[in-house]
């Protein structure tokens, strides 16, 4: 009797599985629609690949290297001696219909800022604070915000934003110039 019990239960469970795949593709999902802005600001991210000479506001100068990686998925930024001896990065990413960044800084924690504006002529995009990880708290200093303007394939800006203690501290301006 337990063996025809068992049989029996086999039995419906194939019919089951067999039921689930009736009118099913073997396709993966289509992919979920993603915002034409953010995509747009990604491809102009992926532009940047190579080598780039940096001049902050703030006196110093750096070098930063970008390159696309993860099967063109995300665009990685390496920075390189903005702060002597260091080197930080930033990953540019889509996550479904929003555009990311997370930084990897000096400060060590590592903010997540979220593309929240983006310029009608496509030359600007603005990013603001998600959350990150290794701070306490909102208050704990990290970066908070940059502006990327696009003047040419060869030419941009970025204005990074410190916050700390329930306000911005300080911003500089990094010009950027592809080295050739």
């Amino acid at each position: 009797m337990q063996r025809l019990a068992s049989k029996s239960l086999i039995l419906s469970l194939g019919v089951i599985a067999l039921t689930a795949r009736i009118g099913r593709s073997d396709s993966p999902a289509p992919a979920p629609p993603v915002d034409s802005a953010a995509v747009s600001a990604f491809e102009r991210f992926k532009a940047l690949a190579g080598e780039w000479e940096g001049k902050s506001t703030k006196g110093w100068t750096d070098r930063v290297r970008y390159r696309v990686i993860a099967a063109g998925s995300v665009v990685e930024g390496t920075s390189f001696d903005a702060h002597p001896g260091e080197t930080m990065a930033t990953m540019y990413y889509l996550d479904g219909d929003r555009l990311l960044l997370t930084h990897y800084c000096v400060a060590k924690n590592q903010p997540r800022l979220v593309a929240s504006s983006f310029a009608a002529d496509e030359k600007s995009i603005t990013f603001t604070f998600l959350d990150g990880t290794n701070l306490r708290s909102r208050d704990q200093g990290h970066m908070d915000k940059v502006v990327y303007r696009f003047h040419d394939p060869d030419h941009f800006t970025s204005r990074w934003t410190w916050y700390q203690d329930g306000q911005e501290r300080w911003m500089e301006e990094i010009e950027h110039r592809r080295v050739r």
